[in-house]
């Protein structure tokens, strides 16, 4: 079987480069279905893209790489192009935009695109082996028991990074990356949840407040989510991006209450009240209880000096914590790092080495915050190597 262009993966990224690839594309995935990731996505409704996607809002070893890809295809072309195939959506928060409906629209969208493109989608098929002679690929394919040789002309890395494993996740992208010449940067799970080993928030499990958490110099202001294994919730999610095993974080539980002015003012009109009872009013029940156990936050309001009433202020507002670790691949949104970029044409994708080779989407070292951004990357790249491709052919 001959095709000018094979893409293996038929995630975000490879359908969406499918769509734009030309007639004579093969699209393949070892799933039972396509867009796995897309359907799970934003509690099943998926968070197709972020209306302030911006540069500045990724992560990579090269800060520029992706500038190319996401300002010639924007948030706004992918959202016209969900508009067109009459999915409503809302904005969630923060830009965030989802299906009104379910995840699986934006999946039918897709396998429309690709199908009025030309494209052949080859599901539960698996790659046995894969080389080069110079101008083509040669793949020899799996499929329901029976082996295919494919030659093309193009081939595009779609398999995205490590995280989930349950779903499939491999470091596919990555051992064929190496095949032909190029580095991996190291790679770890993102926005994922923090853990510790003493479990020491079990008690507290379920319970959630706003925060401004931080790790090495980046903050986040989000809902903070208590876990029976750590902490969870957007703002966690967002700086476990940046946090690095060993290293603290800081929360600061008070990210818009001028408690300072709430305890001296209970210190005037309600001095026999305990100072736990005026926290209360201002952090959950649950959480102050669990503080007191560990910071002096006893005895009664009246009895408070200024200088204890910042101290406990100060405290609040700079809880610093070390994480044990984070919960892995198995629960990560997304992997960060990934193909190096330096490599890659941040115009088309390609390889600088080997012309004909193409990485997209989550395989390669360029990693969104939480909240839409990652599957812009996914339109982004996708449509950038995609119409390469079929100047190319």
């Amino acid at each position: 079987m001959q095709v000018d262009t094979l893409i293996l993966g038929a995630g975000a990224a490879g359908m969406m480069c499918a769509a734009h690839a030309g007639s004579s594309t093969l699209i393949i995935d070892h799933a039972k279905a396509p867009g796995e990731k897309i359907r799970i996505s934003g509690g099943g409704r998926c968070n197709f893209t972020n209306m302030y996607t911006d540069p500045a809002r990724f992560l990579g070893q090269n800060p520029h790489f992706h500038k190319s890809a996401l300002s010639r295809y924007t948030q706004w072309d992918f959202l016209d192009l969900v508009t067109r195939h009459k999915i409503a959506w809302h904005e969630k928060t923060l830009g965030q935009l989802f299906c009104d409906d379910k995840a699986t629209q934006i999946i039918e969208m897709l396998r429309a695109e690709m199908a009025q493109a030309g494209a052949e989608l080859w599901l539960q098929t698996s790659l046995v082996d894969l080389s080069h002679d110079g101008s083509r690929f040669s793949a020899q394919i799996e499929r329901e028991g029976k082996r295919h040789s494919v030659t093309s002309r193009n081939l595009v890395l779609a398999t995205g990074g490590k995280s989930i494993p349950k779903m499939g996740a491999t470091g596919l992208a990555y051992d064929i990356a190496r095949q032909f010449g190029h580095t991996i940067t190291d790679t770890r799970p993102a926005l994922v949840p923090l853990t510790f080993s003493d479990q020491r928030f079990a008690a507290i499990s379920g319970v959630s407040t706003p925060v401004i958490a931080q790790a090495n110099g980046t903050a986040f202001e989000e809902a903070l989510l208590f876990t029976h294994r750590g902490l969870s919730g957007p703002a966690v999610l967002q700086i476990s991006s940046y946090w690095a095993e060993g290293d603290a974080i800081s929360v600061n539980l008070l990210p818009h209450h001028d408690l300072a002015t709430t305890l001296r003012s209970a210190r005037q009109n309600q001095g026999k009240r305990n100072v736990t009872t005026t926290l209360a009013e201002v952090l959950p029940e649950r959480l102050v209880t669990h503080l007191a156990a560990d910071m002096p936050l006893g005895g009664n309001v009246g009895d408070l000096s200024d200088k204890r009433i910042d101290e406990i202020t100060g405290t609040l507002r700079d809880w610093a914590l070390t994480p044990t670790g984070s919960e892995g691949y198995r629960t990560a949104e997304v992997t960060l790092g990934g193909i190096s970029t330096d490599r890659i044409d941040s115009k088309t994708m390609m390889s600088r080495d080997v012309p004909g080779l193409y990485m997209i989407g989550e395989a390669v070292d360029v990693t969104g915050w939480l909240g839409g951004y990652n599957f812009q990357w996914a339109w982004s790249s996708g449509v950038a190597a995609g119409l390469a491709v079929t100047k190319q052919t």
